[in-house]
């Protein structure tokens, strides 16, 4: 299953592009085990803080995820 995963930011900046296709080879992939991935992908995100939208909404991180979802991963937020 490939998945695009979008960033924003200081997180784009860090792993030098805004779209990213990740392959997973299971049918099925929680937010906390995608992460992992991207993270070992772009180990510059290992010390970064960031949340992780689905569908754009903030998720948990053990929600699963389908190859049809919108994935982002947003870095930190002030809120106003």
């Amino acid at each position: 299953m490939n998945l695009k995963v979008k960033y924003f930011g200081m997180l784009a900046e860090a792993v030098g592009c805004q779209e990213d296709e990740i392959q997973v080879t299971t049918s099925q992939i929680s937010v906390v085990e995608l992460t992992e991935q991207v993270v070992q992908k772009h180990p510059k995100l290992n010390t970064m803080s960031f949340k992780v939208a689905v569908n754009q909404s903030v998720v948990d991180t053990n929600l699963i995820i389908t190859e049809t979802d919108e994935i982002a991963f947003l870095p930190p937020f002030a809120g106003g």
